[in-house]
């Protein structure tokens, strides 16, 4: 076998550097290189254009950040926070109490969750923030406290963040959208509500009446937020906490309001100010109304968070809320599986920064784009995936034998949405071998995720996870590929991979 020389760190491949020809070892090691990893390593790095407005791009955001476990008697843990933003997380939760000598602290209000204080959690954001990115970070605050202590809260975030902190509005920006991750490098946005006002500029105080804002205590009235009806927006007045005058200040860019409907916002929603809204209601406006959402979506950001019933922290499904361009897609970062699996396979994209800009079709004031609908008059993508074979996998902890099989999973909009599975390989851990084919036929690539799950056939209908590896189609390297194997809590496996083939036109 013959090849071109790839370069100085590639040399020890060759036995003979004169003719290039290549060792089996040397071949081996090739193909265990990066260069021929299924992911395409020039998207190691930011590579996208980042000076669109924060609400052009997909956002990694955590849910309930402190937990390290469930919502009744978890741990409040600050090192949840730190694995999070070592992860690329750009939107932390930070749930504020009144804690005792003014002293606001951190924790799942009304349980036996542990708590910790908020400035330990500052000191730590402070720290960590732009560690593995240098895009902004966004507190959103789920604020309980009487108006003392979150003038606690406000001189805890100047005098520990500093500079870090955005206080005031962008002297250069001009115009009425939203700045961009590059015009808010190295900078910490506060989420949260903000009192009444006189003026419209951003970096004073505003104009919407309080009645019209999100209130974050919403996660407890859950169903009664979705009715709508009178005794629920009574019960929702009396649980509201007006906002501290020095905590207001700070809120620059990132308002917390209320929805009411894409013809509301259409009419009064200012640029600076963004909705959250549990999943429940986002997906039936996204059911009922998906390009109304999409068009929301194009001008202010969106955050969606999990249902309040989801005591165990469990997630929802992030992507049918990527289909309609929503930015601040909150998981429980805690919690392994797919949802954590898609999140790390959307923002492993774009050098892992933690934003990712969204596909144009999610974009485009030209384009009418509904996830639901089976014609986008776009060319479709067709897929053909070989699963050849594994190396190395991981044995049960409880087995000394492995029966291994391959599931490949497209997750997109509805239609592009599938799953196939290669057979089952008989007590062979260490080079099963499948050569099984996979045709896809995918509408919106640019919305798709590929997700490899490798399991362990226990049974007729039974089976144990093995490994997992989700990237996003367009970073998806055509030709002969490895793919790194992950553990449930996306851990690298090394050396477990599997051999596949790639191809798509």
């Amino acid at each position: 076998i013959f090849f071109q020389p790839l370069g100085v760190g590639f040399t020890v491949f060759f036995s003979n550097h004169k003719n290039g020809s290549m060792t089996f070892e040397g071949f081996f090691r090739y193909m265990e290189s990066k260069d021929c990893c299924v992911f395409d390593q020039t998207h190691r790095v930011v590579y996208q254009d980042m000076d669109q407005p924060l609400s052009s791009y997909f956002i990694s955001s955590s849910h309930n950040t402190y937990l390290t476990g469930d919502q009744l008697i978890g741990e409040s843990d600050l090192e949840a926070y730190i694995r999070a933003l070592r992860k690329g997380c750009r939107c932390l939760e930070i749930d504020c109490w009144d804690g005792p000598d003014l002293e606001p602290v951190v924790y799942h209000g009304h349980t036996l969750t542990t708590k910790i204080l908020f400035r330990d959690v500052i000191r730590i954001v402070e720290k960590h923030a732009f560690e593995v990115s240098a895009y902004p970070v966004i507190l959103s605050l789920e604020n309980h406290c009487s108006q003392k202590q979150q003038e606690v809260i406000a001189r805890l975030l100047i005098s520990i963040l500093g500079g870090k902190l955005l206080t005031t509005s962008l002297t250069h920006s001009s115009t009425r959208v939203l700045p961009s991750p590059n015009d808010l490098k190295y900078k910490i946005l506060i989420k949260n509500k903000k009192l009444k006002a006189q003026t419209s500029d951003p970096s004073g105080p505003e104009e919407s009446a309080d009645e019209g804002e999100e209130d974050e205590d919403e996660k407890e009235f859950e169903k009664q937020e979705e009715e709508r009806d009178d005794t629920d927006q009574q019960a929702r007045n009396k649980n509201k906490v007006v906002v501290a005058q020095a905590l207001s200040d700070l809120v620059i860019y990132t308002k917390s309001v209320k929805f009411r409907s894409f013809t509301h916002s259409s009419e009064h929603q200012n640029y600076y100010e963004n909705t959250s809204m549990p999943e429940k209601k986002a997906r039936k406006l996204a059911k009922a109304s998906g390009p109304e959402f999409v068009h929301h979506n194009q001008q202010f950001l969106s955050r969606i968070y999990p249902a309040g019933s989801r005591t165990s922290s469990s997630n929802y499904n992030p992507q049918e809320f990527w289909n309609v361009g929503a930015q601040l897609v909150a998981l429980n970062f805690q919690s392994p599986g797919l949802a954590m699996d898609l999140n790390d396979g959307l923002f492993q994209d774009n050098g892992g920064c933690g934003y990712v800009l969204k596909p144009g079709e999610l974009m485009s004031s030209q384009i009418i784009f509904d996830h639901r609908s089976r014609k986008y008059g776009l060319k479709p993508m067709n897929l053909l995936l070989k699963v050849i074979s594994a190396s190395n996998l991981p044995l049960p902890s409880h087995s000394k034998e492995l029966n291994p099989f391959v599931r490949v999973e497209i997750h997109g909009i509805s239609s592009d949405s599938c799953k196939k599975c290669t057979h089952a390989v008989k007590n062979n851990s260490l080079t099963p071998s499948w050569n099984a084919d996979m045709n896809f036929t995918i509408k919106v690539p640019k919305l798709c995720l590929i997700r490899f799950y490798v399991q362990h056939q226990t049974g007729l209908f039974k089976s144990e996870f093995v490994g997992q590896y989700t990237l996003r189609f367009n970073c998806l390297k055509k030709g002969y590929r490895w793919v790194p194997l992950r553990s449930r809590e996306g851990c690298n496996l090394d050396p477990a991979s599997l051999f596949i083939f790639v191809w798509y036109s």
